[in-house]
C-alpha cells in the first residue's frame, strides 16, 4: 500500500506538470484568467455573510438541527463535535472550497482541476461534455461534471458551471458540524467567475440540495487571488496532536502524556494493558 501510494504521490503531479504544459496546444484566449493562488476570504464560516454556528440559519430539518445543536454544545464543553477535520480527513465537498488554504485552478478543454493544499487532494471537473457514470464511485471530493459559459458573448468563457455527486460522508459544510443526510445523496452546484468589478476576486455562488435541508441552500463563497504565492506541502497529520481511542478524542500534550479535552472526561480502556500494581 505504502508504494502504491508512493507512486501515486510521483505520478500525479507529473500528469499535472504535462497537462499544464499542454495547455500551449488550446486557444487559451477562449478560457479566462484563473492562475495564481485563490484564499477564500470571510473565516471558516461557510456563509459569510452571517454569524458562526446557529448564526448561520442553516435551513436544516428538526432532526440534523439537534445535531448541529449537540455538536456545538460538545464544542463549547472541549470536544470536537461533529467535525471531521480534526482527525486529518479530509473536509470533504462542498467545505474544501471555504479554501482557508489556498486552492489553484488549472483549466484544460476537457478537465478544469482544482487543486488543494491540504491534503494535496486535486478536484477534476469534466467539462468534454461526457454524462453521469451508471455506477458512482463515492468520494469525498465527489464526481464533478461542469461546462464553460460565455454570459456576456465576447467570445471568451467567463463562467464555469459545475454540478458535483457522489458524496462520501463523514461531512460538514464547516468547523461548527453543520450535517448532511447520511443517506450521501447530497448534490452541489456551483457557479464561479470573476467579479466584474475586480479581476482579482473569484466568485463561487455554491447550491446544495441534501435531504438533511427544508430547502436548497445557496451561499456565495469569495476568494482573493495572491498571483506570486509560493506552494508548499501541507500534511496536517505531522502537527495534529489529537489522539481518538474508540469514539473518544484526547489530547497529545507537548511532554508527551495523554490528557483529556472535556472535563470529568474518563480515561481509554485500558483491559489490555499491564497495569501498575499499588
Amino acid at each position: 500500500m505504502l508504494f502504491r501510494s508512493l507512486i501515486y504521490s510521483i505520478a500525479l503531479p507529473a500528469a499535472l506538470c504535462l497537462a499544464i504544459e499542454g495547455s500551449k496546444a488550446f486557444d487559451d484566449a477562449t478560457y479566462p484568467d484563473w492562475k495564481g493562488a485563490w484564499f477564500g476570504t470571510g473565516g471558516g464560516r461557510y456563509d459569510t455573510s452571517k454569524p458562526p454556528g446557529l448564526g448561520q440559519q442553516a435551513p436544516l430539518k428538526p432532526e440534523f438541527q439537534k445535531i448541529l445543536e449537540a455538536s456545538i454544545a460538545d464544542q463549547d464543553n472541549g470536544g470536537q463535535g461533529e467535525n471531521p477535520g480534526y482527525r486529518c480527513a479530509s473536509h470533504g465537498m462542498p467545505r474544501v472550497m471555504i479554501a482557508n488554504v489556498p486552492i489553484q485552478f488549472v483549466i484544460m478543454p476537457e478537465t478544469t482541476y482544482v487543486m488543494l493544499e491540504r491534503l494535496s487532494q486535486v478536484r477534476r471537473i469534466y467539462t468534454d461534455g461526457r454524462g453521469w457514470p451508471a455506477q458512482l464511485q463515492h468520494s469525498s471530493l465527489g464526481y464533478s461534471v461542469g461546462k464553460w459559459i460565455d454570459e456576456d458573448g465576447d467570445g471568451r468563457y467567463d463562467t464555469l458551471e459545475a454540478e458535483t455527486r457522489g458524496l462520501k460522508g463523514p461531512h460538514v459544510y464547516d468547523s461548527s458540524g453543520m450535517p448532511f443526510h447520511p443517506d450521501e445523496r447530497a448534490i452541489v452546484k456551483e457557479r464561479i467567475r470573476l467579479d466584474k468589478a475586480n479581476p482579482n476576486v473569484l466568485r463561487n455562488e455554491i447550491t446544495t440540495i441534501d435531504n438533511a435541508l427544508t430547502r436548497p441552500w445557496t451561499v456565495t463563497r469569495s476568494y482573493r487571488r495572491e498571483r506570486d504565492y509560493r506552494w508548499s506541502e501541507y500534511v496536517c497529520a505531522a502537527n495534529n496532536q489529537h489522539v481518538v481511542i474508540g469514539k473518544e478524542d484526547y489530547f497529545l500534550s507537548a511532554d508527551g502524556f495523554l490528557m483529556p479535552v472535556r472535563k470529568d472526561q474518563k480515561p481509554p480502556d485500558l483491559r489490555h494493558f499491564d497495569r501498575a500494581r499499588p
